[in-house]
């Protein structure tokens, strides 16, 4: 009889319980598909007695994850914890020097300590999956290590953290405000224990850093991602977006410049007509362009118990498979060390200002802008009642350098109620 795939989970929250409803619902169809069992031999979270709504007293019971990752009975490593340190960075550690793969759903983890460990993991023949880190159940891993792997990949991009979503598009579609809509995303659970994770693009950047590691052969450079969050996107903003044909979207993008690997994880106009600007609720999306394939969309749930469990089995199948695949796609001591991009590719820019009105003020505007060499390609101003004249500008491609030198100028007009605010409008 073929050996069964032994697993040891440390961590049984909502994606741990999702796993072992799988493993135990689905047993057989498993093993059709892998050709072995997948067995489940022992667990550890920190209270043993919770009353997590499945059955688990026919595995062994270990406290520390330490110890459950040296277990001479599990061959496969499953981490579900969570954190870049402690418990979830040790156990790992723990698992691969015993010479056991790990399975994980850690971004953070991973984004910050991912070459070291992925070396480990090469050392020890071991290796580390983590399909469930990226965009919940879209296989995006999947898809660059193995279906995409004969493409040069030229952009990356995508709407990775589902809670910022959710936000966005429900400002457009109740009227509500950011706070209001923060509130309600605490109130059902989609926030993480920091918010900031979320709003803030931490989380998502995590998942962009680990994206372009795979995608451009780079070790993973999470200090190297741009971050801007959701948190100053007023609803006049969504109004106005909407207004000129476009929706704003918490937007990742790695790509190659002439001067080095840019990273973003920045609110961005799309085209409303475009896949990502067509993408509601807490749903994901990720865009791959290459050289052969041109352009790939993805589309899926990025996070919940199922999805996520979903992605967590998947590479637990892989492994019983007998596929063996380098953690970053290639051996991880040939990864290069990127030269972070010091300015984005030329882009249009979204600029809303609040002018005080007064004689003069939109020619001041104006000459701001052309000083430093950025032009004006729409521009409208819309209807007021007080000494605030609201103004929206779309301007041309421009690269990043002259759109700084753009706000320095208009910093210098003495004419601006409040400071502007600007965003990319990104080519889909």
């Amino acid at each position: 009889m073929t050996q069964p795939l032994r697993l040891g989970i440390a961590g049984l929250g909502t994606v741990g319980i999702g796993l072992i409803k799988i493993i135990q619902r689905h047993a057989a169809m498993l093993e059709a598909r892998t050709g072995r069992p997948i067995a489940i031999t022992a667990v550890s979270a920190r209270d043993a007695n919770k009353d997590r709504g499945v059955s688990l007293s026919s595995y062994a019971w270990e406290t520390d994850p330490v110890s459950l990752a040296k277990r001479d009975d599990v061959d496969v490593f499953v981490e579900l914890m969570g954190g870049h340190e402690g418990p979830a960075k040790n156990a790992t550690e723990a698992a691969l020097a015993s010479g056991k793969d790990v399975v994980t759903a850690n971004k953070a983890l991973l984004a910050i300590h991912g070459q070291t460990l992925a070396e480990m993991a090469e050392d020890a023949g071991s290796v580390i999956r983590f399909e469930a880190a990226v965009a919940g159940g879209i296989p995006i891993i999947k898809s660059l290590t193995e279906g995409l792997a004969g493409n040069e990949i030229t952009r990356v991009m995508g709407v990775m953290n589902g809670t910022c979503n959710y936000i966005l598009t429900r400002m457009e579609a109740t009227g509500q405000g950011y706070n209001a809509l923060f509130d309600e995303c605490a109130e059902l659970g989609y926030l993480e224990a920091d918010p900031n994770l979320d709003v803030g693009g931490i989380d998502a950047g995590h998942k962009l850093a680990l994206l372009a590691s795979i995608a451009f052969g780079t070790k993973p450079a999470f200090d190297d991602v741009k971050l801007q969050g959701i948190q100053n996107i007023a609803l006049k903003d969504i109004a106005q977006a909407a207004d000129m044909g476009y929706r704003i979207k918490l937007l990742g993008v790695a790509q190659r410049t002439a001067g080095g690997l840019e990273q973003r994880m920045t609110p961005c106009l799309v085209p409303a007509s475009s896949p990502l600007g067509q993408l509601e609720g807490g749903t994901n999306m990720v865009v791959v362009e290459g050289d052969a394939i041109e352009q790939v969309v993805l589309r899926g749930p990025g996070a919940g118990e199922g999805p996520t469990a979903s992605a967590v089995i998947g590479d637990i199948c892989d492994i019983a498979r007998g596929l063996r695949i380098a953690t970053f796609g290639q051996p991880a001591k040939n990864l290069e060390t990127a030269s972070a991009a010091q300015a984005s590719l030329p882009t249009a820019y979204y600029v809303r200002l609040t002018l005080l009105d007064k004689p003069g003020a939109m020619a001041k505007i104006a000459a701001a802008l052309g000083e430093a060499g950025v032009s004006i390609d729409r521009m409208r101003q819309y209807s007021h009642e007080d000494n605030a004249a609201p103004v929206l500008i779309v301007t041309h491609k421009c690269v990043t350098s002259l759109m700084d030198q753009a706000l320095s100028n208009l910093s210098q007009t003495n004419v601006l109620q409040s400071d502007p605010v600007v965003l990319r409008i990104e080519d889909l």
